[in-house]
């Protein structure tokens, strides 16, 4: 099975509250845990799509990832615009491996097969037409089809392509036909994408549903009530 949920937003080593979210926040990390175990088999895969921890630095991370690899399942996490402790893959890998954290990868660059599905995915980035943030925005789409393009190459063109983000790909007063994002998925015939980073309030600005052909899920840990989302229910 293969399970998402975003935004875990773990603080074991920093005092980050996010109970500025809601009072739903409060142990939500327990919570998490709990709806975890009941779910997850050694055998089954978890997505993360973004931010993971609160660590500003890798070696401040040690007991996120300790609380994440004490569950079951395979991670595979992707970058979050609050993932200031993302360093490079091959950095990462190591410090994984110095700490006997064994299950537990990464999305950035590459993609995986899952149960014959193709897993990709980049960070995204605000739709904005600043000179700015265009360029983000330009090089998280180009980041996205190196993905897609890996896992054609690798995993052959007759399975799903599944798309995570971190970003929301668009917002409500967007034109999905008009966004980048969009139109590459469009090109690579994705049908589904999942996505986090909205929280509280802002998850009235959540794309869910049909869009131009694509399924769009927010899958913020606070949206799903700290619970896993099965991929394929």
């Amino acid at each position: 099975m293969i399970y998402i949920i975003g935004d875990l937003h773990l603080s074991f080593s920093t005092n980050k509250p996010m109970d500025i979210f809601g009072d739903n926040w409060e142990n939500h990390d327990e919570k998490i845990k709990n709806n975890w175990m009941k779910k997850v088999k050694i055998s089954d895969t978890v997505i993360i799509p973004g931010d993971f921890s609160w660590a500003m630095h890798l070696e401040e991370t040690y007991k996120d990832f300790e609380y994440l690899n004490s569950l079951p399942g395979y991670k595979i996490l992707l970058k979050g615009n609050h993932d200031y402790w993302w360093t490079t893959i091959t950095n990462m890998k190591k410090y994984l491996d110095e700490n006997n954290f064994k299950n537990i990868n990464f999305l950035h660059n590459n993609s995986y097969c899952i149960e014959n599905k193709i897993i990709v995915g980049t960070r995204g980035w605000l739709n904005s037409k600043t000179t700015e943030n265009y360029k983000i925005q330009k090089r998280e789409n180009e980041r996205l089809e190196i993905s897609i393009k890996d896992g054609i190459k690798n995993f052959g063109n007759d399975k799903e392509i599944v798309v995570f983000m971190h970003y929301p790909p668009f917002y409500k007063e967007e034109v999905p036909e008009e966004i980048d994002f969009i139109k590459l998925m469009k090109k690579y015939n994705v049908k589904r994408c999942f996505y986090g980073h909205l929280h509280g309030e802002s998850h009235k600005e959540a794309i869910e549903g049909l869009y131009d052909g694509i399924d769009f899920k927010l899958v913020s840990s606070d949206y799903t009530q700290f619970d896993l989302v099965e991929l394929d229910k």
